[in-house]
């Protein structure tokens, strides 16, 4: 492998990428920095606040340690947080104190134009044309990409599922008269494809006031349109007809090239993956745990943050995977309602019944590396994309509640299409007040996943484990999404060498 410094003087193309300020969309964007460094010729930056730095800084230094064949680095731009009533030092979705504020860090996102431009202004160079890679969900990118005249790519942290469904029904507009609970199947869908209202993303499930958040879903879809083309973090065996669709339908290029989070192949780079440290990480606590444990038999629970589920529905959970009678790991997440998520565990007494049996961790957790352990043999979630494809790449069937945004599109994909998922049968948004007791059909989840006589969970099991296989090759050398990528960087070149070409021959005489 060339070092940096030797392929520096012959870069064709600079890219730079522009997350999201929200881990979930941070880390893959990241991911996607590392991939574009292991090729030749390209350089790589990776543009965003200072406390979202600290937070990949390692992994990147991680990749510039083991020779990566192009440069990588990080460079920041300030957010404009006290502007918009945040908190000092509050640069990211996910640590804003109250989910009220989550309009105020919209705002903020109207905000950036001006400290993005700066940036990427320091970045111009006359001999090395630049490529923005943006996060779809920060409008103003598109702006500065026309004043500096270089071509941009969308990155979407969802799937092409998604990608799809969202276009069909925006430009279908058949959402738009329904009531919340009324159903409705995805006009021009590959399959028959069914949702209530309420299942669906906010624009189309809420009859949201704030005209803001109109602007930015039109702005964004607009956008999109006059985008290159779109990254996705997905694979062609996964989703190569809804790719094609999305194509037919837009106009627009698009390169599945993930799973991105399979660049992540060692211990550390699993074990601090937008985490610097962890004492649990380092003394090996959860890894000695789970090596106690047969292959396949340990369930890993993680539903997102307690503020997506009131605590008394979080603890239906806890309680559908205590009566499994199954070994597993159970995460809860920091949020502002962990306080009262404790008082329910301490007097229900859940965690001293499991004991030995269940693992209740709070706080953050090493998801890779326990995913990829030999002992995990069922993943339970609330569908975030991320989370999802991880499970995929593991070869585990899984357990699905979805809570809102995009989750009901990847319950459908998995439970539907794919069929390496049961379940557990939420229908409505967490918005729309999921509540009940639900331990019960969990427990019957579980069962219908990991039960050992039964044909039907042994095709699930097949079917998962073959979708794992898949995912890996993908990004092998060779694999879809490698090919992909590289189509993706040599189609960018050509693109850039053609319009400097353009630009000097129109500045000759």
């Amino acid at each position: 492998m060339e070092s940096s410094t030797m392929t520096q003087n012959k870069v064709e193309v600079h890219f730079v990428l522009i997350p999201l300020m929200a881990q979930g969309h941070l880390l893959p964007m990241v991911d996607v920095g590392r991939l574009l460094a292991r090729r030749n010729n390209v350089k790589v930056t990776i543009l965003t606040t200072p406390l979202n730095a600290v937070r990949v800084q390692a992994s990147i230094d991680r990749e510039i340690q083991r020779g990566s064949s192009s440069p990588i680095n990080i460079q920041h731009f300030r957010f404009p947080n006290v502007e918009v009533g945040l908190p000092e030092g509050c640069e990211t979705l996910d640590t804003i104190p109250s989910m009220d504020l989550r309009l105020n860090f919209a705002k903020a996102a109207f905000l950036l134009q001006k400290p993005i431009e700066e940036a990427i202004e320091k970045l111009v160079s006359p001999t090395t044309p630049i490529c923005i890679i943006y996060d779809k969900h920060v409008p103003v990118v598109s702006e500065i990409a026309k004043k500096f005249k270089v071509p941009r790519i969308t990155f979407d942290g969802s799937n092409c599922l998604s990608l799809l469904c969202n276009r069909l029904l925006y430009n279908s507009k058949v959402a738009e008269n329904l009531s919340p609970s009324d159903s409705l199947f995805v006009p021009g869908f590959p399959h028959r494809i069914e949702f209530k209202k309420y299942q669906l993303p906010d624009l189309f499930s809420q009859n949201i006031g704030q005209d803001m958040i109109r602007d930015l879903r039109d702005k964004m879809w607009k956008d999109e349109e006059e985008a290159y083309g779109v990254i996705v973090n997905s694979f062609d065996e996964l989703e190569e007809e809804y790719a094609k669709e999305y194509t037919r339908v837009t106009g627009g290029k698009v390169w599945c090239i993930g799973p991105v989070s399979l660049s992540n192949k060692d211990a550390m780079d699993k074990a601090q993956r937008g985490k610097l440290d962890s004492k649990e990480v380092q003394e090996g606590v959860y890894l000695k745990w789970l090596d106690s444990w047969p292959a396949r038999c340990v369930i890993y629970a993680c539903f997102g943050s307690l503020d997506d589920l009131r605590p008394g529905v979080l603890m239906e959970l806890g309680l559908g995977l205590e009566a499994s009678k199954k070994p597993f790991i159970w995460v809860l997440r920091d949020a502002r309602k962990v306080e009262e998520m404790n008082k329910l565990l301490k007097e229900n007494g859940l965690e001293e019944r499991v004991k030995g049996r269940g693992l209740i961790i709070r706080g953050w957790v090493p998801q890779l590396l326990i995913l990829s352990h030999k002992s995990i043999g069922l993943f339970v979630t609330h569908c975030g994309w991320n989370s999802t494809l991880e499970g995929i790449c593991t070869g585990v069937p899984l357990v699905t509640f979805p809570l809102f945004s995009d989750q009901f599109y990847n319950d459908k994909l998995v439970v539907e299409l794919m069929k390496t998922g049961v379940r557990v049968g939420v229908e409505s948004s967490v918005y729309f007040g999921v509540e009940g007791k639900f331990r019960d059909q969990v427990k019957e989840a579980i069962e219908k996943a990991m039960g050992e006589e039964d044909e039907e969970s042994e095709r699930i099991r097949e079917r998962a484990r073959d979708y794992g296989e898949k995912a890996n090759r993908a990004m092998e050398k060779g694999g879809s999404s490698y090919l992909n990528l590289s189509l993706m960087i040599e189609d960018i070149k050509q693109l850039v060498k053609c319009r400097v070409e353009d630009d000097g021959s129109k500045a000759k005489p």
